[in-house]
């Protein structure tokens, strides 16, 4: 599994959902939206707005968090196939 997370160093959620990540062994790259002026351009274009953390998932973007709700622990651990404890 490929993941990619769409990120900056000042996103709580960012650094909420790399830590869900780090925790359980994903494996992930961090595109960090602030260093990189065409990644902050593709979120745009692939999701219609510039809101971080985005995960995609083998090609799929998906957004793991709701405003105002936060982290969307049981569509991570579905998504990412992560066995519950």
């Amino acid at each position: 599994m490929k993941v990619d997370v769409y990120s900056s160093a000042w996103c709580r959620d960012c650094r909420s959902a790399k830590q869900f990540l780090e925790s359980h062994g994903v494996a992930y790259t961090e595109i960090n939206v602030d260093d990189d002026p065409s990644a902050s351009d593709e979120l745009l274009r692939r999701v219609g707005k510039r809101a971080i953390p985005q995960l995609v998932i083998d090609g799929e973007w998906w957004q793991p968090y709701t405003p105002g709700h936060g982290l969307l622990y049981d569509e991570l651990y579905t998504r990412l196939g992560i066995p519950r404890e």
